[in-house]
């Protein structure tokens, strides 16, 4: 499957990870040692350890209810460990999750663009959220859309996107901010076979553009075979 014009030949310098953002040179890009969380009575996450190179894309596999989501929310610092620790790129999570949430781009599992809003518009509100400079934005905010082949579609309402356009323009949210750490909850779950493969092409084109580190939660073990350097399965 070929990609859109606008993206066969994009140049993201302004989107490679600017250094670590404070954190520690050549430490594992994320670490949890005994990680647990629990609602209530019931244990969601019990005693997770995990450990994910820089470059690396990793995937974590498993079941409804295994508690992938909830171990994504403690390491994008949504939710706070209640034993354990898990740092990124060296920085503990808990301790200066500002910090951590500067290296990291997130793509959460349920559509959450403003449909509203344009694509240029959703993206250049992540880009202030994630307070990227003034100066730089605007060419950030391009790169991004054009990475994501969204050039064309830009400046139409995302009410008119489809389920893989939306997919797409997600990530280029998350991309505004030049993350260290791409984190991707079920990036194509409710996808059609043409629309995962094409979020895929074009994650692919931007691990070759930058040395990103990927860490994703799937279903598909195809996915996961085709795309993953190591997986991990968690279980009930």
């Amino acid at each position: 499957m070929s990609l859109p014009p606008d993206a066969t030949a994009v140049s993201v310098p302004e989107l490679t990870p600017e250094g670590l953002a404070g954190g520690a040179p050549g430490a594992d890009a994320v670490r949890c040692a005994g990680l647990t969380y629990r609602f209530g009575d019931h244990v969601a996450v019990d005693h997770v350890d995990l450990r994910i190179a820089q470059g690396e894309t990793f995937g974590l596999l498993g079941p409804n209810g295994a508690g992938k989501t909830t171990t994504i929310r403690m390491l994008t610092t949504l939710l706070k460990p209640m034993a354990g620790t898990v740092t990124v790129f060296g920085t503990d999570a808990a301790a200066y999750p500002m910090r951590v949430r500067r290296m990291i781009g997130y793509v959460p599992q349920l559509l959450s663009a403003d449909a509203t809003l344009t694509g240029r518009e959703n993206v250049e509100l992540f880009g202030r959220l994630f307070d990227v400079p003034r100066k730089l934005r605007a060419e950030r905010v391009q790169g991004a859309l054009a990475a994501m082949g969204l050039t064309d579609a830009a400046q139409r309402l995302v009410k008119t996107y489809s389920g893989g356009m939306i997919r797409r323009l997600e990530l280029a949210q998350a991309l505004v901010s030049a993350p260290s750490l791409l984190v991707l909850d079920e990036p194509t779950v409710g996808l059609d076979p043409i629309a995962r493969s094409d979020v895929w092409e074009f994650i692919d084109q931007l691990r070759e553009s930058s040395p990103i580190t990927v860490l994703m939660t799937t279903h598909y073990m195809d996915e996961a075979d085709t795309y993953c350097d190591r997986v991990s399965l968690m279980h009930a």
